[in-house]
C-alpha cells in the first residue's frame, strides 16, 4: 500500500472516531462502567449479601450502564485483606467491604475504632459512626485515597475458650488466645497477663483442637460458621471490640463521576449497609441459640464485671495516645460516653 493511500485511510479513521465522540457528547450519553468489588469473606456471608444487593441495585437503576462484579475471599489480592485495601487505595480495584481492623494494619490511626471497651452497644456504635468520630474516620479514609460510602458491621468480638467463662481480668491469665496481628489486640491481652498468639485464622480450628492455643476472639458469626463450638466450650459476651465494616470506593474514581452518579452510588451504598446490619443482627440471635443447643456455655458479664475489664484496658489508651492522636482520642471517648 502506498504512503498516500495509507495517509488517506488514517485521516478517514481519525474523522470517523472523532465523529463518534461528537455524537456521544451531542446525544448526552453517559459513560458506561464495569467495576470490581471485593469482600474479605465468602458468598455465604452477610457482607456478600449486601455487596450483591448494592451491585444489583446499581445495575438496575442505571439500566445496565454500570455493572459491578463481586469477588469473594479477596480473590483479587491472593487472599490478603491488607493487599486488598491497598488495591482500593491505588485504584487497582473500585470497591471493597473491609473491616476497620484491616485498615489499621496499613495505617495504625484506624486502630482507635478497635480500642477495647470503647464502643459497648449498637447504640454507641451508631451514634459515634454517624457523629464526629465517624467524620474523623472518613477524613482519614479520604487521605488514603478511599471515598467512604458508610459503615456496616461484623459485630462485637467475643472471647471463647475451653476452660471457663471469662468473668474477670484474672480469668485470662496465662490463657493462649489467638488474636489479629495488630498492636491493639496484642497489647490488650498482654496487659491482662494472657498470652496472645497471632496466626492465620485458617489454622485456628486445628490449633484449638490440638491444644496449641486455648481460645480465640471473634464476632459470633465467625465462631459459629467456623464450627469452633466443637472445640470451645465457653463464650463470654463481653462486647470488648466493635468490628466496623467500611464500604469504600476508590476516591479518584468517585471524584471522576458526575454529581448524579455520585448521589446514586452514595444512596444505594447507604441502603446496602443498612440491609447488611439488619440481617447480621438477626442472624446472630439465631446463631447464639444454636450454639447453646450444641452445648456451648454463653456467659453475659454483669455491668460490674464489664467495668473491671474496662478499667484494666486503660493502659492500651495510654500506649496508643500518640499514634491515635490525643484530640482524636478525646473525641471518641467523649462521644462514646454521651447518651442518646
Amino acid at each position: 500500500m502506498g504512503k498516500k493511500a495509507l495517509s488517506i485511510i488514517l485521516v478517514a479513521l481519525t474523522l470517523f472516531l472523532g465523529s463518534c465522540s461528537e455524537r456521544s457528547v451531542a446525544g448526552n450519553e453517559k459513560p458506561h462502567y464495569e467495576w470490581k468489588m471485593t469482600v474479605t469473606v465468602g458468598s455465604g456471608s452477610t457482607w456478600y449479601e449486601a455487596a450483591k444487593k448494592f451491585a444489583d441495585d446499581v445495575e438496575a437503576e442505571t439500566d445496565g450502564r454500570i455493572t459491578i462484579a463481586i469477588f469473594t475471599n479477596e480473590q483479587l489480592s491472593a487472599g490478603s485483606p491488607e493487599a486488598g485495601v491497598e488495591q482500593l487505595m491505588d485504584g487497582t480495584k473500585d470497591f471493597s467491604y473491609n473491616s476497620s481492623i484491616i485498615y489499621a494494619g496499613i495505617d495504625p490511626r484506624f486502630g482507635i475504632l478497635s480500642a477495647p471497651f470503647l464502643i459497648n452497644s449498637y447504640e454507641d456504635a451508631e451514634r459515634m459512626l454517624n457523629g464526629e468520630s465517624g467524620a474523623l474516620i472518613n477524613a482519614m479514609l479520604r487521605e488514603r485515597g478511599v471515598e467512604p460510602l458508610g459503615f456496616a458491621e461484623s459485630g462485637f468480638r467475643q472471647v471463647t475458650n475451653d476452660t471457663q467463662p471469662i468473668k474477670k481480668p484474672e480469668d485470662l491469665k496465662h490463657l493462649k488466645i489467638r488474636v489479629p496481628s495488630m498492636g491493639v489486640f496484642t497489647t490488650h491481652f498482654r496487659n491482662q497477663e494472657a498470652d496472645p498468639i497471632t496466626m492465620a485464622f485458617s489454622e485456628v480450628y486445628t490449633a484449638l483442637q490440638q491444644g496449641t492455643i486455648d481460645g480465640q476472639e471473634n464476632p459470633v458469626d465467625v465462631t459459629y460458621s467456623s464450627g469452633l463450638s466443637e472445640v470451645q466450650g465457653y463464650m463470654t459476651m463481653w462486647n470488648y471490640v466493635y468490628d466496623a465494616l467500611i464500604l469504600g470506593m476508590n476516591k479518584e474514581l468517585y471524584d471522576s463521576l458526575d454529581r448524579e452518579d455520585q448521589q446514586l452510588i452514595s444512596r444505594l451504598a447507604e441502603e446496602a449497609n443498612a440491609y447488611q446490619i439488619e440481617i447480621a443482627r438477626n442472624k446472630e440471635e439465631r446463631q447464639l441459640e444454636e450454639l447453646k443447643e450444641k452445648g456451648m456455655d454463653i456467659y453475659y458479664p454483669t455491668d460490674e464485671e464489664i467495668q473491671q475489664f474496662r478499667d484494666a484496658a486503660q493502659p492500651v489508651y495510654e500506649h496508643f495516645e500518640d499514634i491515635w492522636g490525643k484530640e482524636n482520642m478525646q473525641t471518641f471517648l467523649t462521644e462514646a460516653a454521651a447518651q442518646d
